[in-house]
């Protein structure tokens, strides 16, 4: 089996890229730092190619992704993975390319990378698209504006892939994680409940992939909660959100 996993280089990505190495397969990976990519091919224990590409290059994304087609046949799984964090406000000039750099890496680098690979799929009939999405996008933050619209944002674009796609043979498996030990989570100054080893993610994500299961949040503690947001009332919700911690900005 053949899996291609954008933002391998580290947190998330890497996870899931040594979790499918464990299990054998060929592996396509995505990232900007091409010194951790050749670190991640000498170490991981399967067939490796490596694209340092920036996702928001969709050229260059789509040139990485043709070639790992042209070496390894048919791709089974894509997992678009790649994503950025920061705590922004609308009031803050300097914060509009802040949010412009979110939307690029999470959303419309996800777009990106589904597209070389669904002709490809529907031509064989089969293949799974994943978007990797987050509980944070369950409800706007205070302070997080485009992190948690940018993750809206792609559990909706999933959906509407899964409806378009799923006649053609094609799954669409949306992953909405809750907190994640990595290098984006080490910058939250505030506690963060039921936080799960990467690894751990990773073995439950790749089996939800392999059920295809539609949506899935990761811990399942996430997703009482998140099941819980969606029920609460705009009213009860904006007290009990409104003076939430918030993620830090990026230094200007």
């Amino acid at each position: 089996m053949a899996v291609f996993i954008t933002g391998a280089s580290s947190g998330i990505g890497q996870a899931l890229a040594r979790q499918y190495a464990s299990q054998g397969h060929v592996l396509g990976l995505v990232a900007r730092r091409s010194d951790r990519l050749d670190e991640m091919a000498r170490n991981l224990r399967s067939e490796v190619h490596i694209y340092a590409v920036d996702v928001r290059h969709r050229a260059a994304l789509h040139a990485a992704a043709q070639d790992f087609v042209a070496k390894v046949g048919h791709v089974d799984i894509v997992i678009a993975n790649a994503g950025v964090s920061a705590g922004t406000l609308t009031e803050c000039d300097e914060d509009f390319e802040v949010f412009k750099d979110i939307f690029d890496i999470n959303l419309l680098a996800m777009v990106s990378t589904f597209e070389p690979f669904v002709p490809i799929m529907t031509k064989h009939g089969q293949g799974t698209l994943v978007g990797i999405s987050s509980v944070a996008g369950v409800r706007g933050l205070p302070g997080a504006g485009a992190y948690s619209a940018s993750k809206s944002a792609v559990t909706t674009y999933c959906e509407s892939l899964r409806l378009e796609l799923k006649p053609k043979g094609i799954d669409v498996v949306t992953i909405a994680p809750g907190y994640v030990k990595s290098e984006m989570t080490a910058k939250n100054p505030y506690s963060m409940p039921f936080l799960l080893d990467a690894d751990e993610f990773a073995r439950r994500a790749v089996r939800a992939v392999a059920a295809k299961r539609r949506y899935a949040v990761i811990p399942w503690q996430m997703a009482i909660v998140s099941r819980l947001m969606k029920l609460l009332p705009v009213w009860l919700y904006d007290r009990l959100a409104m003076n939430a911690p918030r993620k830090p900005r990026r230094p200007t």
